[in-house]
Formats: C-alpha cells, sequence, structure tokens
C-alpha cells in the first residue's frame, strides 16, 4: 500500500491539498519552476498567446448568447445569421465592444502566435530535448488555423461566404476522394446554411476543447524539460548543492510579475486598436463582410484574412506554368541529399520520391500541387527539429549568413502575405513563385546550410546582464 501524502498545509488549503495536489501544481510549474535568468523581449509571447486565448474564449461566450448559425433569410430577406451579428453589434449592451474584441483578438492571436514562433527559429528552441514542445506548438497552430477558418464564416458576411466556397472547394482537387471530402466538409453542393451549423459547432465546441488540451500538453512537456534561452544553454546542467539551476530563477514571481509589463504594453495597443481602429483598414474586418451573404453575387476580388494570405500566396503561384521550376527544384534538393547521404536507404527514398514527383507532376494537374504546396508550407514547420543540423542552437553563436538566411525566409513570408491580398498580376504571379522557392529553400536545404560556417563558441552558463 502507498504511504499517504504527506500535506504541509493548514487551514482551507490543507483541506484541499490533502484531497488535490494543488500547492504541488503551483510549486511545479511556478514558484519552484526555474526558468533561465536571462529571458528577453522575444519571451513575453507565450505568456501573451495565453492571454489572448483567454480573451477569445470569454468574447465567445458572450457572442454565442445571442448568435444565431441560420443561413436562411428572415421576413427582410437578410440571412440570419448576418442579422444576429447585427443585432449584436446595434442592440446588446457592450455587444460592439465584445464583438470587436473578438475579431481583433483573433488577429492578435496570430500575430503573437507568429511571433513566438519566430523566437523559436531564433533560439533554436525546437531543438532536443524540445522536439515534442515544438510539435505540440504546431498542432496549435494547425488547431489554431482551423478555428479561425470556421470562425471566419460565422458573420454570414460575402468574403466569409465565398472564402469559404473556394477553400472547401480546394479539397475536391485530391484525387479519388476530394470531390466525396468536400461534400462531407461543407455538408451540402454548396455553402450553405448546413456547412453554417457544421462550423459553428467545430468553432464553438469540437477544436477549443483540442485546442485546450494541446495548450495543456504544450504547458507540461515545457515544464518536464525547461525553458530554452537566448544562449542555447542546458541550466540544468549546473546545479547547486540543493539540485536548483544556478543560472535559473523561480517563474513566479520573477517572471510572472515580469510579464505584466509585457501584458500592460499589449493591452494598450489591443484597446486602441478595438476602441478607434477595429477594421485596421480592412485586414481585420473587410468592406465586403458588411455585406450579407449573397450565393448569386461572386465578390470582385476574394482572399483570406491576412494571416492565411501567404500561405494563399503559394497557392495561388502553383500554376502549370510553374510546375517544371517546382520540379526543378525539388530534384536539386533531392540531388544534394542522394549525394551527401551515405545510406543507401536514404538514396533509395530520394529517388523514389523523385520518380513519384515527377510522374505525379506529368498526369496530375496544378490545382492539386498548389494545396500540396499550401499544405506542406504548414506542415514542414513539424520536421524543423530533423531539418536543422547545426551543432549550436542559438542565432548569436551560429555565422553570419545564417541570420542572413533567416531574415531572407522572414520577408519572402512577409511579400507572400502582401502579394495573398493584392488581386492577382503577372508581376506578382512571378514574385510569389520566386517567394515560394525561397520558403521552401530555407527548410528543404537547411539540413546543408545549418552546418557549414564557422561557428562561436557556447558559454557554459548563460550571459546575463543585470538590469
Amino acid at each position: 500500500m502507498m504511504a499517504e501524502k504527506k500535506v504541509e498545509t493548514t487551514g482551507l488549503l490543507g483541506w484541499i491539498d490533502a484531497r488535490f495536489p494543488a500547492s504541488e501544481l503551483w510549486k511545479a510549474h511556478l514558484s519552484e519552476y526555474y526558468a533561465p535568468k536571462n529571458f528577453n523581449f522575444w519571451y513575453f509571447f507565450g505568456s501573451l498567446a495565453l492571454l489572448v486565448l483567454v480573451i477569445q474564449i470569454v468574447t465567445g461566450i458572450f457572442l454565442v448568447m445571442n448568435y444565431k448559425p441560420d443561413g436562411t433569410l428572415n421576413a427582410a430577406g437578410i440571412p440570419v445569421a448576418y442579422a444576429s451579428v447585427e443585432f449584436i453589434m446595434r442592440e446588446v449592451p457592450w455587444g460592439w465592444l465584445v464583438r470587436y474584441m473578438h475579431s481583433t483578438g483573433a488577429s492578435a492571436f496570430f500575430i503573437v502566435v507568429y511571433l513566438h514562433m519566430f523566437r523559436g527559429m531564433l533560439y533554436g528552441s525546437y531543438r532536443k530535448p524540445r522536439e515534442l514542445v515544438w510539435i505540440f506548438g504546431c498542432l496549435i497552430f494547425l488547431c489554431l488555423m482551423a478555428e479561425a477558418f470556421m470562425g471566419y464564416l460565422l458573420p454570414w458576411g460575402q468574403m466569409s461566404y465565398w472564402g469559404a466556397q473556394v477553400i472547401v472547394n480546394l479539397f475536391s482537387a485530391i484525387p479519388l476522394i476530394g470531390p466525396d471530402l468536400s461534400l462531407w466538409i461543407r455538408g451540402d453542393y454548396v455553402v450553405s446554411d448546413a456547412t453554417l451549423n457544421r462550423f459553428f459547432s467545430f468553432h464553438v465546441i469540437a477544436v477549443p476543447l483540442v485546442l485546450l488540451g494541446l495548450v495543456v500538453a504544450h504547458i507540461i512537456a515545457l515544464h518536464e524539460v525547461g525553458s530554452n534561452n537566448p544562449d542555447g544553454v542546458e541550466i540544468k546542467a549546473k546545479k547547486d548543492e540543493r539540485g536548483i539551476p544556478l543560472d535559473g530563477i523561480p517563474f513566479h514571481p520573477y517572471y510572472s510579475v515580469h510579464d505584466i509589463v509585457g501584458v500592460a504594453v499589449f493591452l494598450f495597443i489591443f484597446s486602441a486598436i478595438v476602441f478607434f481602429a477595429p477594421e485596421m483598414g480592412g485586414y481585420f474586418l473587410e468592406a465586403n463582410n458588411f455585406i450579407p451573404a449573397d450565393s448569386l453575387k461572386t465578390p470582385p476580388h476574394i482572399a483570406p484574412v491576412w494571416y492565411f494570405t501567404p500561405f494563399y500566396s503559394m497557392l495561388r503561384a502553383t500554376t502549370s506554368d510553374f510546375l517544371p521550376w517546382l520540379w526543378g527544384f525539388i530534384a536539386i534538393m533531392l540531388g544534394l541529399l542522394f549525394v551527401r547521404s551515405k545510406s543507401m536507404k536514404v538514396k533509395g527514398v530520394a529517388v523514389a520520391v523523385a520518380v513519384i514527383l515527377a510522374l505525379g507532376f506529368a498526369f496530375i494537374d496544378a490545382k492539386f500541387w498548389g494545396v500540396v504546396v499550401m499544405g506542406g508550407s504548414v506542415v514542414i514547420f513539424f520536421f524543423l527539429p530533423w531539418l536543422d543540423q547545426s551543432p549550436v542552437k542559438s542565432i548569436r553563436y551560429r555565422p553570419g549568413f545564417h541570420k542572413t538566411l533567416l531574415i531572407v525566409f522572414v520577408i519572402a513570408f512577409a511579400v507572400l502575405g502582401y502579394l495573398g491580398i493584392q488581386p492577382p498580376s503577372p508581376v506578382g504571379s512571378i514574385v510569389s513563385q520566386i517567394g515560394t522557392i525561397l520558403y521552401f529553400a530555407f527548410f528543404l536545404a537547411m539540413p546543408i546550410w545549418s552546418q557549414i560556417g564557422t561557428f562561436k563558441p557556447v558559454p557554459e552558463r548563460v550571459t546575463f546582464t543585470p538590469h
């Protein structure tokens, strides 16, 4: 029989601790969780992402109280779902504020998550032993994209409707199962009331539950292996006689109080946008979404919300004219893998992939490959821990050209995002194709370039300047 756990607390807390490990959880994840003492500006965004998640859940609960997921027309000839959003904005006390907080929060979520991911790439936070932390983070990113896409349809405006129509139709490009899959997602032959109800249930119940579970798993995995730091030094390697990391400080109160500064700045900017520029010039809330959905009137230009546009731009860039260039690029990458690898198994896989892709490019249309490119641009993040073969983690101790390549990657991503918002044009298509090649080259060539150059010596302990 297991010995009964000793309870050190008294009173109400002692009573709770005897039945639930409240104090132990507090110690394990806050007061006795030792984080590196050299965290900088880039380490605010994980806490901010958690804050925005809470904002989205709370505002979402209040919106659901008055929103009606009904795509049929009311007596005035306006879709019920669209009218319910207008009712929230005009009739519900403070409804306009809750709705703008939720719509602004969606964009804010992606901003802080993109910056959080960039920090991971900057300091190698995906490297051993944090591969699982990174994978959970990538799964959170995928869930966030699904949550945003399904929520985007709910206002039932013109851009919501036609954006969903375009994206769902992409699944029909998948050979054999595509048409049936698209029909299953929509629940109808076109985006309709059935689609709205499906997306509503997933947006409000299913995806948030998965998202919350992944966030908990992400935090537990992080606290199991410990946080990375700007130097990429493992603080657990140097401990005092009590087993406490020499370069670690308790997360609470030091970083919990420290993060209040970041939260205050964020809430100031967030509030300024909510009160003075909730539409952000049409980037957060598009003008076409203030028009009720009409299945008989296609908008002159259809584009997703800004946080999806880099991936949408890659989809549009994948035309039949671009496929030979894409195949040539992939062939070069596979050729380098074949030449550099000493494993016959790896060489065989490279040849097999080359043959399969060559046949695929020859017999399957560009629409399918556009979907593959768009999906691959997200999925490739999962493999970052194994693509990066650098002997050091942090960008601080890598050769200068590694920083240049990261900057080029960020610029390519930003340019793709901008072009995804703009109407198609010949010049824009060419630039998007170049950006797509640069985007994938950064990842696929990483096993090679990440090992090249003169690396600086990594200190045994973190570098820290008191302030």
